[in-house]
């Protein structure tokens, strides 16, 4: 496996939100939130439950409109427009609830998502070999860690620019998050993928990212190099709680 990115950021930007709010039916649940995701760059999306965080990555994928602000995916615009269109411009989103279509198998499910594309199925299965087993099973069969790890490799099989992650460990054993988080890391590395994730598993979630930011109350109260947070931990805890701290 290639050597991790470096933490330095790349030339320009994936993925550049700027000051915006979002929520539902005009009542903004984010406000004002800006944030940054290099190329090839793993950034996590930490804070307490409530926060926003699931609001934030619906915007940003197109399923859910903005109240204010601009979202832009290298470069271009992409606030406000549909999801499908969105999705077609290399961003893919694998949601909290995996949704996976319990009836197909494994195989069906990655070749729906990457079209005719054998090359790219076979490389996906040495970056998940355990999917490998699996191939001819209906995902309403799977175990929760099988299914996430379609939902995971589902999305990468279309090499997206741009990958969004809503809670990856959500029902799951901690020894097997700690089997599936680095894929996020790899995805990076060897797809050259852009990730931000949310994840409530605070330490694992810094030790695969390049930053990360805190979200409470729907604002960022913390941001920086997650090698940096790590040593700051009564900092990171004072920011779960909304409060401010040198």
């Amino acid at each position: 496996m290639p050597a991790p990115a470096s933490n330095a950021p790349a030339a320009g930007h994936a993925l550049a939100v700027s000051d915006l709010s979002t929520g539902y039916r005009g009542v903004p649940v984010v406000r004002e939130l800006t944030l940054q995701v290099h190329p090839g760059e793993v950034v996590a999306l930490l804070g307490p439950n409530g926060a926003g965080k699931t609001t934030t990555l619906e915007t940003i994928a197109g399923l859910n409109r903005p109240l204010s602000g601009t979202i832009e995916l290298s470069g271009e615009n992409i606030a406000g427009k549909p999801a499908h269109l969105i999705a077609r411009k290399g961003l893919a989103l694998v949601p909290e609830g995996r949704a996976l279509f319990p009836g197909l198998t494994v195989r069906e499910h990655l070749r729906l998502a990457g079209g005719r594309s054998g090359p790219r199925e076979e490389e996906l299965l040495e970056m998940l070999p355990e999917l490998r087993k699996c191939l001819g099973r209906k995902a309403g069969l799977l175990s929760g860690g099988e299914q996430q790890m379609l939902a995971v490799g589902r999305a990468l099989v279309t090499r997206p620019r741009l990958l969004l992650v809503d809670e990856m460990s959500l029902g799951l054993a901690p020894v097997i998050v700690e089997r599936l988080l680095p894929i996020l890391r790899r995805a990076a590395d060897e797809l050259g993928s852009s990730v931000l994730f949310v994840e409530q598993h605070v330490a694992l979630a810094l030790e695969i990212s390049d930053r990360a930011y805190v979200l409470t109350h729907g604002r960022i109260r913390l941001e920086g190099p997650a090698a940096e947070l790590r040593e700051r931990r009564e900092l990171l805890a004072a920011s779960y709680l909304g409060e401010t701290a040198a």
